[in-house]
């Protein structure tokens, strides 16, 4: 199944967008699962009809639904409380109702990652059209599944799990409880679940659809976003320019912003595959004006025996997983280079820091921490230059480490 994830700078029509590329696939003869991510029925203001939590069909081909992180928040606290069930008796503690707890702070973000694994994973529909929020708090979730697991590593590293059997010994001896076992089985299948939702995120067949409004507002966000999703090591499929004003306005008072869109989608088109959104000349509302945007279509992901032939033939079948390439340049330079794709970075912006096996590569306002391939960890870092929107960090063997060579 296909993925699309929808985001762009708040207020850029992304919520259009996704509905209308969610219609139109389904208008195709798609099996297509429209997913909301904010917390009022803004999909359905712009469908025509109420979108609820439950999935129900919009339209003929085309579900939708809104994920509540309340209901999830509540579902999880119960849960949570049931596994652990016997250190609370223990500890005399009484169990607390979830019917008087709102979502804490991060349940939100973890619910609409739990249902874009859900859904993704479904084998009803062909296409799931998720409307994320806005980039900025989209970019926020999309480190969220790296981040939560390495953090979990951190804290119950998987070596101390092997020592389960010994844990009572232990306790005894120190004189102090050990971890309860429900804590490293909860650990282990958190750790499974977020395995799953970068699983989905890093699919070939998960692209990132970016939706901005051509201007210089627009143009900064885009920036922006792009960095963060290159970090992030996600590929954007499209780049939706909505609003576009109609070139025969120029003798009018509108000349000026037709002239400032015009510029900014001349400098899209260098980076993006750029597919202008005309204005209506208002707020699109229902099928007919979701219609009429004429947004960019999805293509369908290949079967098996098209992935095949498509290989066969020195061709990619659906579209590129972002790579980080390591070029050997031992012969002529002494080095081997990693290759970062970051498309406007700016040199100022830019810091690395290493931490034994791991690299935290910093860009803009975005840092991400990431393993080092196997050949590099044997390497020191001997520098670093951005050029052509990529960032090529050099590795020179550490004659400690690296074999000689007879």
């Amino acid at each position: 199944m296909r993925t699309l994830l929808i985001t762009g700078p708040g207020g850029s029509g992304r919520t259009t967008v996704a509905a209308a590329t969610a219609l139109a696939a389904a208008r195709a003869g798609g099996r297509v699962l429209l997913l909301g991510t904010d917390r009022t029925d803004t999909l359905g203001a712009v469908l025509g009809t109420p979108v609820g939590t439950a999935p129900g069909e919009v339209a003929e081909g085309l579900t939708a639904r809104r994920v509540d992180a309340g209901e999830d928040f509540r579902a999880d606290l119960a849960a949570l409380q049931d596994r652990a069930a016997s250190a609370l008796d223990l500890l005399g503690a009484s169990r607390l109702d979830p019917e008087g707890f709102g979502p804490l702070p991060g349940a939100e973000e973890l619910s609409v990652l739990r249902a874009l694994r859900d859904a993704a994973l479904s084998p009803a529909y062909d296409l799931l059209v998720v409307d994320l929020p806005p980039a900025e708090r989209a970019l926020a979730l999309f480190t969220l599944p790296e981040d939560l697991r390495r953090a979990l590593r951190g804290l119950l590293p998987p070596e101390r799990q092997a020592a389960r059997a010994l844990r009572p010994v232990l306790g005894r001896l120190a004189g102090v409880p050990m971890p309860a076992e429900w804590l490293y089985g909860t650990a282990a299948r958190w750790d499974t679940e977020l395995a799953a939702v970068e699983a989905v995120l890093a699919d070939r067949h998960t692209a990132v659809r970016l939706v901005a409004e051509p201007g210089p507002a627009g143009a900064a966000a885009v920036r922006t976003a792009g960095l963060g999703l290159a970090l992030r090591g996600l590929r954007t499929d499209v780049l939706v320019a909505g609003r576009v004003l109609p070139e025969s306005v120029e003798d009018s008072w509108l000349a000026g912003p037709v002239a400032q869109q015009r510029k900014t989608l001349d400098e899209w088109r260098q980076t993006y595959d750029v597919r202008p959104v005309a204005h209506l000349g208002r707020d699109p509302r229902g099928p007919d004006d979701l219609t009429a945007l004429a947004v960019p279509g999805v293509p369908a992901a290949p079967d098996a025996s098209a992935s095949a032939a498509s290989a066969a033939s020195g061709g990619r079948a659906g579209p590129a997983p972002a790579e980080w390439p390591v070029t050997d340049r031992l012969a002529d330079d002494g080095v081997l280079v990693w290759h970062i794709p970051l498309p406007g970075a700016r040199r100022e912006e830019l810091d690395l820091i290493r931490h034994g096996d791991e690299i935290a590569v910093t860009a803009g306002p975005f840092r991400r921490t990431v393993p080092l391939p196997s050949a590099l960890r044997r390497c020191t870092v001997d520098g670093a230059a951005l050029r052509e929107d990529e960032l090529r960090i050099r590795f020179r063997p550490d004659p400690r480490l690296w074999p000689r060579t007879p």
